[in-house]
């Protein structure tokens, strides 16, 4: 069943010369759970619909939005355990299976152990078709580009809700992809943990 996100708020009270200041990688979370009010947050920061038009939060060659992301909810409140996929144009979320999934994400990152102690994680994949067909063998440089715009967003949006996270770009070739039932050339690229810090 369709899980109907929070509106996100367009104003909030840190700068954004503020959240340059702050922003870290941070790897260790204090045991809190996150709100669904923060997860609509930071899911709307990282592509998010602004405009009438399609428009989004971060910036896309051609407009093309290849990368899709799915959440892993470990310790969210008001939401299961378990995998979704963000829907930006509903600004929801879309169930993909139950269950608590971060030892198998930690396994998939080469065990980077910090996952299991987040409350959430972001897994950002990218579906190249439309890239390359408008772009040829230049399509996947700037999916990559796309990635960094998307990525920055989450840890600036991160910093104003005293949440930390860290991009891990380290992911066993085709492991998170199985679980996650991606098909054809879908890749994942980043998972970005979330959780409680103080900054």
């Amino acid at each position: 069943m369709t899980i109907k996100l929070p509106e996100p708020k367009t104003k909030g009270s840190l700068s954004i010369e503020e959240t340059l200041l702050k922003r870290r990688s941070v790897r260790e979370y204090l045991p809190e759970s996150l709100s669904l009010v923060e997860i609509s947050q930071i899911l709307w920061s990282a592509y998010g619909i602004t405009s009438e038009e399609g428009f989004r939060t971060a910036p896309s060659a051609g407009a093309l939005f290849p990368l899709n992301i799915s959440l892993a909810a470990f310790n969210v409140r008001e939401l299961d355990q378990g995998l979704y996929r963000f829907n930006a144009v509903n600004h929801s979320l879309e169930p993909i299976k139950s269950g608590e999934y971060s030892r198998l994400l930690t396994a998939g990152t080469f065990f980077q152990d910090y996952i299991t102690s987040a409350a959430a994680a972001l897994i950002i994949s990218a579906d190249y078709t439309g890239p390359k067909e408008k772009y040829g063998d230049q399509g996947p440089k700037f999916t990559y580009m796309d990635l960094g715009h998307l990525g920055q967003n989450v840890h600036l949006q991160a910093v104003s809700l005293d949440i930390g996270t860290v991009a891990i770009a380290a992911v066993r070739p085709g492991e998170i992809e199985k679980i996650l039932g991606l098909k054809g050339e879908e890749e994942v690229l980043y998972l970005m943990p979330l959780g409680k810090t103080s900054y």
